[in-house]
């Protein structure tokens, strides 16, 4: 872990009139403090690239001038439940980093998502992932079902249908062009034509992918190439997938930012009489659409608010 983070080397000022910039009330990282406690030489040591890409972006000097705090849709986002082992609720699968939503929330500020993975890392899976394990030494694990056997089948029939398209693009290349769709008409902000239009482009894509794509080499050695194929094939159905429950929720709330649904103000614009619940899509099988499966959430004790960070 490093000797300092920023946290030490800075304060953190609730300003309530005195702003900088455009920003008249908010919360900003001055590093006044540590620059004369330490020389600006040993700042710019510890955080000269953050500095300038802040500099970069803002257009201010943060040597001399607070840093503006602001939020983003990464620091409303949760992560899987975990309990106090970082197991999530699946018995044996353990959840580190920002994976998890013990340390993730509207309360980050940009180093924590570092920390929680050193923290994770470092001090607590392995004690709990091995504490997991010696409850199982010894135990026998069979391949011998129905079960692996259909798996088995389904994993070989899928590679060997990759090897076999023999196309002219590469795994790569389908990667980025997917990138763009996706970065483009399902990034930060979304709105329902573009939604629309990446449900049309997407799939078109995927027909390419499955009739153009080159795989260089055989599935009988180390592959990266077949392997990276493989997990662009994933990544069409997760954007698909994404692309729909996003053109699917009418309202903006946590990391989902419809335009259409903003206040005046430009918050994000909550629809909870329609949208609290857990949404979770069910695969139907290739080219058919999936099924949307609904649990309602009940607040009983707290309530869902509108959040405003002006």
């Amino acid at each position: 872990m490093p000797r300092d983070v920023a946290a030490r080397n800075a304060k953190a000022v609730v300003d309530e009139g005195r702003g900088v910039g455009p920003q008249k009330n908010g919360v900003y990282l001055d590093f006044s403090d540590a620059v004369r406690r330490l020389g600006r030489h040993a700042i710019e040591e510890r955080y000269g690239n953050l500095f300038e890409m802040y500099e970069k972006i803002t257009g201010e000097n943060p040597y001399a001038v607070p840093m503006r705090i602001y939020p983003a849709p990464h620091y409303t986002m949760g992560g899987l439940w975990v309990d106090y082992d970082l197991m999530s609720n699946l018995t044996g699968l353990f959840v580190l980093g920002e994976a998890n939503f013990s340390d993730h929330g509207a309360n980050r500020l940009g180093a924590s998502a570092l920390m929680q993975g050193l923290a994770d890392g470092y001090f607590v899976i392995p004690y709990t992932l091995a504490d997991y394990l010696a409850g199982h030494l010894g135990e026998k694990v069979t391949t011998d079902t129905d079960a692996f056997r259909a798996a088995q089948a389904d994993v070989e029939a899928r590679l060997q249908k990759l090897l076999s398209i023999e196309g002219k693009r590469t795994a790569d290349s389908f990667h980025r062009e997917l990138g763009r769709i996706v970065w483009e008409y399902c990034g930060i902000a979304r709105n329902a034509a573009g939604l629309e239009k990446a449900l049309g482009l997407i799939p078109a894509l995927a027909d390419e992918f499955w009739q153009n794509l080159r795989i260089p080499g055989g599935p009988g050695q180390v592959n990266q190439e077949l392997e990276k194929a493989g997990r662009v094939a994933d990544y069409f159905e997760l954007a698909e997938l994404m692309c729909r429950d996003a053109l699917d929720r009418n309202e903006s709330a946590g990391g989902h930012l419809r335009e259409e649904y903003q206040t005046p103000e430009g918050e994000a614009k909550r629809n909870d009489d329609e949208y609290a619940y857990v949404a979770a899509w069910e695969w139907n099988g290739a080219g058919k659409a999936p099924t949307l499966r609904k649990e309602p959430l009940d607040f009983e004790f707290v309530k869902p608010s509108q959040r405003s960070y002006k």
